[in-house]
């Protein structure tokens, strides 16, 4: 299973000067798996060593953190010669042992020719809660689940991919039944890699949902076991409010649809946690669309996105038929699950999450991508319906921008706007294909 994350790791790997890294995501995106299987791939020898429940590494990261004789000691437990040239180290489940990341700063400072990557599921909750951080001494990845090119990739549809990647538009429309056809399997299968690879094994959607429902029940015991008691239970009312809160036409997070009289106070450490965890993504109201996107944001009006559209589907419990057969039962909530397949398209792509509504207003944008010196307002529509009025109204405000609305629909240029195909909308973004418009 090929993650794009793989060509970073590898420029990583061939910078001069290289500090050590750590791979930020939720639990069961796969990063044990990525780093094990570069190391597999781009070096000699891994060594890999797991916190979790492990008293020697304990007991060696409360001593002396001189790299040397932690060098010294990561050999006698691995059996291996670590050398700087062909070792990578693995460190995982690095919070577990807090002097263990402080000590990548170390190795930064006096053996930065050593290869280390480390990750943490729950590395977020642990620097909110304290733990010694090596700021400016480390470099960072975050890995999310399967984007829509890399479910692609895995379905065996390569070709499709490279298409994707070229910039041959026509023949990309000769193919587009078939991109909107596997979208509509990533809206069920979603991205998380166990779900993906039982669906390539078994072609079950039944199996695929006994895995997503686990995967939602690992999560939720994971709060009683690591979030504070006093938090839990509001964490648990944030994270079953969030397919409610989607399905509203406007999907601002409320407080009192969490529980009846509610307000910020009460809920805004559970939703740090769920954050901080990795399960949710935060899309934040702008009140003008400047330079920068983030001097005009109002931390008090946001959006909530779960992690993965799979996990959506299964969580509001949507089937398989509705999905692929765009059952009409299904309209109200169509709009929430394509809104949150490019909340997750984007945010996997490195693209902050902005939205922008008016406050005496109905008119909403769905998102608005800031891209260097250039800002872009998108509008997403769930199928072919291709009128864009807001977004229409929203460009003339602020002429020159132009517009970028999202659909089901094929490529195609307007004077003041450009649609583009659901499947290519972070790509297209990302890659600045637009910056013929500025």
């Amino acid at each position: 299973m090929e993650r794009l994350l793989m060509d970073d790791l590898l420029k990583w790997k061939n910078r001069n000067r290289k500090k050590p890294l750590i791979i930020h995501g939720a639990r069961q995106v796969g990063k044990t798996w990525l780093m094990k299987e570069f190391g597999k791939r781009y070096y000699k020898k891994t060594v890999y060593i797991n916190f979790e429940n492990n008293e020697r590494m304990q007991m060696l990261f409360e001593g002396n953190l001189e790299p040397r004789r932690l060098i010294e000691a990561l050999q006698i437990e691995s059996g291996m010669q670590i050398d700087p040239e062909n070792s990578l180290l693995i460190f995982d489940e690095i919070q577990e042992v807090p002097r263990a990341l402080t000590s990548l700063k170390y190795f930064c400072e006096e053996a930065p020719g050593f290869s280390i990557v480390a990750a943490g599921s729950l590395l977020g909750m642990a620097l909110h809660q304290g733990t010694s951080f090596p700021v400016g001494k480390v470099d960072f990845l975050n890995l999310y689940p399967l984007n829509f090119r890399e479910f692609l990739a895995a379905r065996g549809e390569q070709g499709l991919v490279d298409l994707l990647n070229s910039d041959d538009r026509q023949m990309q429309a000769v193919f587009h039944n078939k991109f909107t056809d596997y979208l509509r399997q990533y809206y069920f299968i979603g991205g998380m890699p166990e779900a993906v690879l039982t669906y390539v094994e078994t072609h079950d959607y039944d199996e695929v949902r006994r895995i997503q429902k686990n995967l939602l029940t690992y999560y939720e015991n994971d709060f009683s076991k690591h979030a504070p008691a006093d938090q839990i239970p509001r964490i648990q009312m944030v994270w079953n409010s969030i397919p409610s809160q989607l399905a509203k036409e406007n999907r601002k997070f409320i407080y009192g649809m969490v529980r009846e009289g509610a307000r910020a106070k009460d809920f805004e450490l559970a939703i740090q946690w769920l954050s901080d965890y990795g399960l949710i993504c935060r899309s934040t109201r702008i009140t003008k669309p400047a330079i920068p996107l983030t001097a005009y944001m109002e931390m008090n009006a946001f959006k909530l996105f779960m992690l993965d559209i799979g996990l959506l589907t299964a969580k509001g419990e949507i089937g398989a038929r509705t999905l692929l057969e765009g059952n009409r039962i299904f309209t109200e909530f169509k709009g929430a699950l394509t809104e949150q397949f490019v909340a997750q398209e984007l945010a996997a792509s490195g693209i902050k999450l902005y939205y922008y509504s008016a406050a005496n207003s109905r008119g909403e944008i769905d998102f608005v991508v800031q891209q260097e010196d250039r800002i872009y307002p998108v509008e997403v529509k769930a199928e072919e319906n291709l009128k864009a009025k807001s977004l229409k109204a929203f460009c003339e405000r602020y002429a020159p921008l132009h517009g970028i609305r999202t659909s089901m629909s094929n490529y195609r240029e307007e004077a003041w706007m450009t649609n583009v195909p659901l499947y290519q909308i972070a790509d297209f973004l990302k890659a600045g294909s637009h910056n013929q418009y500025a």
